[in-house]
């Protein structure tokens, strides 16, 4: 059995698969930045809710990709943790170049 990691490699090289999670990619980072957030307070998603007022139940979704969130809740979100909301457009490298 060939590890994830050897399995995903191959998949990249497959173009409309490379183009598929590059699409997704931003999500799953918006994913991971709260969860990562929220897990460096050392809080719970019930705490969070409690300090956000956002429900406890909308805070899973949006960690398990069920649910987008705005950007109000982005904000109301880094708030009830103390920090701050930072969206940045980087540009695209490919090959050395920029598109």
């Amino acid at each position: 059995m060939r590890k994830f990691d050897d399995f995903f490699e191959e998949q990249m090289k497959n173009p409309e698969f490379q183009r598929e999670y590059e699409d997704l990619q931003p999500e799953f980072d918006v994913i991971r930045a709260i969860v990562d957030a929220r897990t460096s307070q050392n809080l719970t998603q019930k705490q969070l809710a409690e300090k956000t007022g956002i429900n406890q139940a909308d805070i899973s979704k949006l960690e398990n990709g069920t649910r987008n969130p705005s950007i109000n809740l982005l904000k109301r979100l880094a708030d009830g943790m103390g920090m701050m909301l930072k969206i940045e457009f980087v540009p695209k490298h490919k090959g050395g170049h920029l598109d």
